[in-house]
């Protein structure tokens, strides 16, 4: 699930930490064999060509910026993968794995060869990961967007809502439940990136409402307190803790199930306890969530089925 950074330590949902390793024992080469008296050359049929397998997913990478450390490159197997790195005070070396790619934060000790060595022992964790995330973002991506007309069909907590728009200047977005419609005022001149707007502000604003109820309820069946509660509008990192008890929740968790967002507020509230992703951090998970892993896997799932809402 996610690294953890002291100091200003942060642990992200679906991270996963690992510690340095040594670099794999090389094989001596065999002697070159003596040389052969030359025969005449007889000319064969060619071999066969070799049969090209179809294309793989690009493995995404982390984005560049012009403040940050340029990325690094390391070839695993037949794949290049770029990662960008981050040195800290944490006692160990730790993977993070989002829509971004890979991101690796490392003890400010440990040299460049022990963290490419780490990352060759995970090798077939971290290109299965990044393969499935870059297939995940295709999908997205191929996914048709939503048409932003008069009574579109929006996702809001497991199910549906229809979007009902009016001509009118400077009226807040209003629900109504009985008839599960959300009702949009917009001007004859607006734009569709406006409409937008007004619907994210919506879901944003009852997210939170939303959030601090549960954070609550789960906080309380812990015995924890939290400190604060942020929106992310994050790809697919659902949530994140910090060392300062600083809860982060996607807003875009409104558009799942209650159990799914039940499931994503005890999993950082449990990060107050156990800062990682031990067998005991999980057992604290199940103490006040016992079906986390069936709620891991249907968050995953219902991912990917989402529409495309906002950009």
């Amino acid at each position: 699930m996610k690294t953890i950074k002291v100091g200003d330590q942060q642990l992200d949902l679906f991270a996963h930490d690992v510690s340095t390793s040594t670099p794999p024992a090389v094989r001596p080469t065999a002697p070159p064999a003596p040389p052969v008296e030359a025969k005449p050359v007889v000319h064969l049929a060619p071999p066969p060509a070799p049969v090209t397998p179809p294309a793989r997913p690009v493995l995404p990478s982390p984005p560049r910026t012009d403040d940050g450390p340029p990325l690094r490159q390391l070839q695993l197997g037949s794949h290049l993968v770029e990662f960008a790195l981050r040195r800290s005070t944490r006692r160990s070396i730790g993977f993070m794995i989002d829509d971004n790619g890979l991101r690796v934060t490392a003890p400010k000790r440990v040299t460049l060869a022990e963290i490419d060595n780490a990352i060759r022992a995970k090798q077939g964790w971290i290109v299965s990961k990044l393969l499935e995330r870059g297939e995940r973002k295709v999908q997205r991506q191929q996914r048709p967007p939503v048409a932003w007309v008069d009574g579109a069909v929006l996702p809001y907590l497991g199910g549906e809502i229809t979007l009902r728009l009016h001509q009118a200047p400077r009226h807040r977005a209003s629900f109504q439940r009985e008839t599960n419609e959300l009702h949009v005022w917009v001007t004859p001149t607006g734009s569709e990136q406006q409409l937008k707007e007004k619907v994210k502000g919506w879901f944003q604003h009852e997210a939170r409402q939303l959030f601090e109820v549960r954070l609550d309820v789960y906080a309380d069946k812990l015995g924890v307190q939290y400190d604060s509660l942020s929106l992310s509008s994050a790809g697919t990192r659902w949530g994140s803790c910090t060392i300062e008890r600083k809860i982060r929740l996607n807003w875009r968790l409104i558009h799942f199930a209650l159990p799914l967002i039940d499931y994503v507020v005890a999993h950082e509230l449990s990060h107050l306890l156990e800062m990682n992703h031990s067998p005991r951090f999980w057992a604290t998970v199940e103490s006040i969530y016992p079906d986390y892993d069936g709620a891991k896997q249907a968050l995953r799932k219902r991912s990917q089925e989402l529409p495309v809402l906002f950009q």
